[in-house]
């Protein structure tokens, strides 16, 4: 455990402090987050401090990547929490920009990642990826990281930020991680705290639903079937409401009517419970 953690509000102060530990020959790991951790974001530290010397996290939200009608002003945030569970989980150098700091003009300059960024959330929430690829090459820029880590929650930002690594030649290691998932399974999201009890003890039926996607693939239902049973199981709850139910090849997301052996696939879905729209996925070799 880290008993003394750095933490710098700008770009000039991390860039001072992590050129000192690569001097020093270290390691850099880093996990760029929104804040109001839980232990999802905290397994991210940890692989990290499996492989590097030197672990940097970022607290930023993002206003590009929230559209209009999203909840940026409402998205949780303590920061004050956040330092204590970051220097308690081993952060070395906690980086907590302001928007000011990160855009201190209007952005001219966007990146777009094609194809992988346009299923799923890239249809229901036009531009979203442009935005997490744009702070995510920025913050590679700032941190030059050797490593970076990204939890496969959030497996369509996962692949879309591994393309643009791939195709910018970008000098990091792009690290997927497990979903931690609370005793339930829900998956561990910051905005599970929106969730009233009855929504979020309906919610369970998401988890419920992949792994039962999981056992009619090896029943060798066929998919467009399993997608459908999907929907049918979510909707029974009251509460939820679909965006999307969907299986598709992974990582390239596209789409897939038959399995085929040795094939990966992602079964993915969003839905909304309330206010609150929740994401799951479990990704599956036929």
């Amino acid at each position: 455990m880290i008993e003394r953690m750095l933490q710098v509000p700008t770009i000039a102060e991390l860039r001072r402090h992590v050129g000192e530990a690569r001097r020093q020959g270290k390691r850099i790991g880093f996990v760029p987050t929104m804040g109001y951790l839980h232990d999802g974001h905290l397994s991210l530290v940890k692989k990290a401090r499996e492989t590097c010397d030197f672990v940097v996290m970022s607290i930023f939200v993002n206003p590009l990547q929230f559209g209009p009608n999203e909840d940026f002003e409402r998205y949780p945030r303590d920061i004050e929490r956040d330092r204590e569970l970051a220097r308690s989980a081993g952060v070395d150098l906690l980086f907590t920009p302001s928007v000011e700091e990160m855009y201190p003009r209007q952005v001219l300059t966007t990146v777009s990642v094609a194809q992988v960024s346009e299923p799923l959330c890239g249809q229901s929430r036009p531009g979203h990826f442009d935005g997490v690829a744009t702070v995510v090459l920025k913050l590679f820029h700032i941190v030059q990281p050797d490593a970076a880590f990204f939890g496969q929650k959030d497996a369509q930002q996962l692949a879309v930020i591994s393309q643009m690594v791939e195709d910018l030649s970008v000098p990091v290691e792009i690290v997927p991680c497990p979903i931690v998932r609370e005793p339930d399974g829900l998956a561990m999201s910051s905005r599970n705290v929106y969730l009233s009890p009855e929504e979020r003890r309906q919610a369970t039926v998401l988890y419920r639903s992949l792994k039962q996607a999981e056992a009619w693939l090896k029943e060798g239902v066929p998919l467009d079937e399993i997608k459908e049973r999907m929907a049918a199981m979510i909707t029974a709850e009251p509460l939820a409401e679909i965006d999307y139910v969907e299986v598709l090849t992974y990582p390239r997301l596209t789409p897939v009517h038959t399995a085929s052996p040795g094939q990966r696939l992602i079964f993915a879905l969003a839905v909304r419970f309330g206010r609150t729209r929740l994401i799951d996925n479990m990704m599956v070799t036929v």
